[in-house]
Order: structure tokens, then C-alpha cells, then sequence
């Protein structure tokens, strides 16, 4: 008999759903042409390349010559920031963002750009006015996330949009984790480019779009063929861009049924559980806006690391924070960044769920919570040492 396992790791990555492995399938068989022949093949790859930047567009309400395929939410941001900025610009960002737009602002700052990073608050959130005030007159681009992948913190984006509009300066946000868990319009967002990755919205692994508004002219990193009107050279991954085409408009259905109330109604069961259940815990983030699949809960007192371990040997998956930063103890800079100690940070865990995620998955977390996290806290000695003293 087989372990029960529950995954509530989906920020992470999240399973391809059967209608999007569906929807592929046949761009691995018989319909495998190049979508740049002109012959019977590879017109009918084409046709399916197009009907998917329709699919992509309607998620995010613009035209489907707007949107650029990608390798991922990594590559999106990279060719976001370097497309535009180069050398002698200045670009204004969080200390919050994804490692994708930190790494690739470090590399300006390397090659001789400039990077203002504006602070969050204690509940995670950026005050658009720290953004006007850091604008110079040699700012090219703001890059702001829209939802925080730790925290699921959504950002004043309009608010920011407006400000990026007077300054007459490019704004992208990075919004992968908001795909498909809040609606996306980028008009009302005000923003010339927005990223998506499709595997943190049930299409597979290797896949995403960038949103690039018409009229702006972004510098390849890629060079090659005349893909994507020239943006992104490279033949078309056909099956990942149909699954993430069909995962767009599963998305736009979810909205439609009202699927995420129920999610934030499972997430809400979640931190209400824990927090009243267990002592010495909090919710990092709770009093701002966010999406309705995330929260992130320190627990004090134990390793985060070791919580997640414990819980694993029983079945159900979390996350201390960051999926492609994980293996480093370094406490989350998301955490840090919104003022928690060290210590807390590093005892923080996420819970993200998926589509897939029923009412018992979240029972069997919350058996599990705190009877794991008294046997750890038995272990610490800091913790004992709070107990005689209280």
C-alpha cells in the first residue's frame, strides 16, 4: 500500500492538468511540423501556435500581436529588462523580486547600469510614492513584481503603472505568480510588459510569454530567425505553447465558475487552523492583499528546513520559501526585506495550492501541522527555554 502524498508546494511548480496534456499530445505525433514551413505540416503547427496567442492574450486582455513565447517566467524578465535598459540607464526595482529580475538587475549594475531597489513594508507591500521619488532623469524602466511568490503579497501595480506613465518611463511587472489567480488586464494594470510562466499555472515545465505593449522596442537576446515578428528567435515550442494556450483558457473558465473563492476559502481554513491551534505562529503577510492559493506562516522556535523534512517523511509537500534558492540556508530576502528576524524568517513555511487541491488535501495537512511541530519544538532548546521562563 502506498504513502498518501499531498503536494501544497504549487508556487513552486504545478502538475499539467489532463485537458492540457490533452491538448498537446498531438504536437508530439502527428501533427509535428515546423511552424515556420510553408507546406501542410507546418501550416497546421502554425494555426495551433496562433490559436494558443489567443488563448494567452485574452488572459491578459491584449491583442495577440502583443505576445511574445518564451522559455519561462526567467527568460520573460531577462528579455523585460535587458530589451530595454542597457548601460548608463537606471532602472527601479524591490527588494522583493523573484531571483529572475534580482540577478538580472545585479548584471546591469555589472555592465554599468544603474538599480534603485525601493523597500516594502512589514506586511510586504511597496509604496508607489518611494518609486516616483526614485525616478532620475536617466530611468528607462520599472520593474515591479505584481504578486510575490513567498508571500502571495499583490503589489499596487495600477498605482505604480500611473506613476510610470507621467515619468514617461517602460514598467514591467513579473507576473507569474498572479497568472490565473487574479484576473490580468493590462490596460488597467498600465504596463508595457508583463511576464507569465506556464508551469505555475498547470501547463508544463520550459513554456511562458511575455506580454510586450505595441510600439515598444525590445532588444533580442536571442539571434537567429524572424520568430515572434523578430523578438525571440528560435523555432516555436509547439506542444508547450498549445499547453499553456489551453491552460490560459482553463484560467479564464476558473474566473468565470468562481474557483478561487472556494481556493481562498481552503487557504483562509489553513491559517485560521494553524494559527489558533498552534502557539508562537503568525501569518507573514496576512494584513495585505493577496492571491488566493498562497499563505506563508512562521513557526517559531524550529527550522523551517527541518519542518519541511519531517512533514515530507509523512506525505505532504511544502516549502520554506523560494523554490530555485532552496539547499541555501540564507533566510528568504523576501522575509528579510519585510523586517523579519533571522531566526523567523528561516521558520517560515508556504503553503501554495493548485487546481487540483481538494478539501481532504488541506485535512490532511492540518492533521499533520501540529502534532509535527510540537515533536520538533520538544527538540529546541530555545523553545524549552521559553516555556520555563513563561
Amino acid at each position: 500500500m502506498s504513502m498518501r502524498r499531498v503536494y501544497l508546494d504549487n508556487n513552486a511548480t504545478t502538475p499539467v492538468l489532463p485537458d492540457v496534456l490533452e491538448a498537446m499530445r498531438p504536437y508530439f505525433g502527428e501533427h509535428f511540423g515546423n511552424a515556420s514551413s510553408i507546406h501542410h505540416h507546418g501550416q497546421e503547427t502554425r494555426a495551433a501556435v496562433e490559436r494558443a496567442r489567443e488563448s494567452v492574450a485574452a488572459l491578459v486582455r491584449c491583442r495577440p500581436s502583443e505576445i511574445v513565447f518564451t522559455s519561462g517566467g526567467t527568460e520573460g524578465d531577462n528579455l523585460a529588462i535587458f530589451g530595454l535598459a542597457s548601460a548608463g540607464d537606471h532602472v527601479i526595482s524591490s527588494t522583493i523580486e523573484h531571483h529572475a529580475v534580482l540577478n538580472a538587475c545585479k548584471h546591469l549594475e555589472s555592465i554599468g547600469g544603474e538599480v534603485t531597489r525601493v523597500p516594502v513594508d512589514g506586511r510586504g507591500l511597496i509604496d508607489p510614492d518611494d518609486v516616483r521619488r526614485a525616478l532620475r532623469p536617466n530611468t528607462k524602466l520599472i520593474t515591479i513584481m505584481m504578486a510575490n511568490n513567498e508571500t502571495g503579497v499583490l503589489q499596487a501595480v495600477e498605482e505604480i503603472g500611473k506613476v510610470a506613465a507621467e515619468a514617461d518611463v517602460y514598467f514591467h511587472t513579473d507576473g507569474v505568480q498572479a497568472a490565473g489567480k487574479v484576473p490580468l488586464d493590462v490596460k488597467i494594470i498600465g504596463c508595457d510588459l508583463l511576464s507569465i510562466s506556464g508551469h505555475k499555472m498547470h501547463a508544463p515545465q520550459g513554456v511562458g510569454a511575455l506580454y510586450v505593449r505595441k510600439g515598444t522596442r525590445l532588444q533580442p537576446m536571442f539571434y537567429g530567425g524572424s520568430h515572434e515578428r523578430s523578438r525571440r528567435a528560435g523555432t516555436e515550442n509547439v506542444p508547450g505553447i498549445v499547453g499553456l494556450g489551453k491552460a490560459a483558457e482553463l484560467a479564464g473558465e476558473a474566473f468565470e465558475r468562481g474557483d478561487l473563492d472556494k481556493m481562498s476559502a481552503l487557504r483562509d481554513r489553513i491559517e485560521k487552523t494553524i494559527v489558533d491551534a498552534v502557539e508562537a505562529t503568525g501569518v507573514n503577510g496576512g494584513g495585505a492583499p493577496r492571491v488566493p492559493n498562497t499563505t506563508n506562516i512562521y513557526f517559531d522556535y524550529i527550522e523551517g528546513e527541518a519542518l519541511v523534512i519531517a512533514l515530507d517523511l509523512k506525505g505532504l509537500a511544502l516549502s520554506t520559501g523560494a523554490a530555485c534558492s532552496s539547499g541555501a540556508i540564507e533566510p528568504s530576502h523576501v522575509l528579510t526585506a519585510m523586517g523579519l528576524a533571522p531566526d523567523r524568517a528561516r521558520a517560515s513555511l508556504r503553503f501554495s495550492l493548485g487546481k487540483q487541491n481538494s478539501a481532504e488535501d488541506v485535512d490532511f495537512a492540518l492533521s499533520l501541522i501540529p502534532f509535527t511541530v510540537a515533536r520538533l519544538r520538544e527538540l529546541s532548546p530555545v523553545y524549552n527555554k521559553a516555556a520555563v521562563s513563561s
